[in-house]
């Protein structure tokens, strides 16, 4: 049963199609990419290889970490070096001004504290925290998604995206469903 219906000046966030076996969800999943769409996406109770396969994803968290921990150093070594050579020069025990085997455990603890917070933070803003509700939440059927569902979503973003279309398109996957979601 299909609970598509045309909504008119009703913003959506996209159309979704409910399938009840890892396998067809891949396979829906696989006739979408090679129909052009590319901005889709996939819920399911578990993760599905095949599906992360289909489905590229960039992640940008590693490289801001990356960025985010060479600041760290970068800072920790100017601080460092900036105060015990150039602010406040004291010769103790005839050793060097710049010494750097004394400055190793704050460098070090300076860049996983600035990596780990870089990190923290870039992973909360690319995945759009804080976000309170999730449009697909809104269809009453995606409470099974975390038990025994697997839902596949078409954005509607996505440059191939008709609300007619990619319904009737979803519809010949031979879902269980396919519902509009409405981006509230």
């Amino acid at each position: 049963m299909s609970a598509f219906e045309e909504a008119g000046e009703i913003e959506i966030h996209g159309v979704a199609a409910e399938f009840d076996n890892p396998t067809a969800l891949v396979e829906a999943t696989k006739a979408a990419r090679e129909a052009g769409f590319r901005h889709i996406e996939t819920y399911s109770p578990y993760a599905i290889e095949d599906v992360h396969e289909l489905i590229p994803v960039l992640n940008f968290v590693p490289a801001i970490c990356l960025i985010g921990g060479l600041l760290g150093a970068a800072t920790a070594w100017i601080m460092e070096y900036g105060i015990a050579a150039i602010d406040y020069p004291i010769n103790v025990g005839g050793r060097p001004l710049y010494s750097w085997p004394a400055f190793i455990p704050i460098l070090f603890e300076l860049t996983v504290l600035c990596a780990g917070t870089f990190a923290f933070f870039s992973a909360l803003a690319l995945c759009g925290f804080p976000r309170p509700h999730h449009p697909m939440f809104n269809v009453p059927q995606f409470a099974h998604a975390s038990s025994s569902r697997f839902f596949l979503c078409i954005e509607s973003r996505d440059p191939m995206f008709d609300r007619r279309y990619t319904a009737e398109f979803l519809e010949e996957l031979e879902a269980i469903g396919v519902w509009e979601v409405e981006d509230t």
